[in-house]
């Protein structure tokens, strides 16, 4: 059984909002969810790095034509990160779901049953895996990377 001390401590050192009730989660439940959290603390903080329009870099290349191409247009600085915040949840959002449901595409179900899947699973801190999938992830992913005000 897990060590809610110690996952509620780590939790909390992440910045969880709650790290008792996901500490307790992984408990009762055996979800993983302290391995759930530091994927989608990373998720978010990526999400959150488009607040600013400098996040493209002075070396953007096409992108950066285009984001000049808007501020010429008169679209501000703040409505440009808000797009680009909004793609990349999107996105990340979309990623997750994928790999949640690998089954939730447009192929033929008989073409499905020939096609491999895939599974994010935890691993321990050796990199061992503990066999424990990281499902779900685009349920949590909004509550860390909301829409405005982030």
């Amino acid at each position: 059984m897990a060590d809610r001390g110690k996952l509620t401590r780590l939790l909390a050192a992440l910045g969880a909002d709650d790290p008792q009730v996901w500490a307790d989660s992984e408990a009762e439940e055996d979800i993983p969810q302290l391995a759930r959290y530091r994927l989608l603390r990373a998720l978010a903080q990526d999400i959150r790095a488009w607040n600013s329009i400098g996040a493209l870099g002075e070396n953007a290349g096409a992108e950066g034509t285009a984001v000049d191409r808007a501020l010429e247009l008169g679209v501000t600085p703040q409505n440009l990160s808000k797009i680009a915040r909004l793609i990349a949840r999107e996105t990340t959002f979309n990623v997750l779901y994928r790999l949640a449901d690998p089954d939730s595409d447009d192929l033929q179900p008989d073409l499905r049953k020939e096609l491999p899947g895939w599974v994010l699973v935890e691993t321990a801190t050796d990199g061992t895996p503990t066999h424990r999938p990281l499902n779900a992830l685009h349920e949590d992913l909004l509550a860390l990377a909301p829409t405005d005000g982030d």
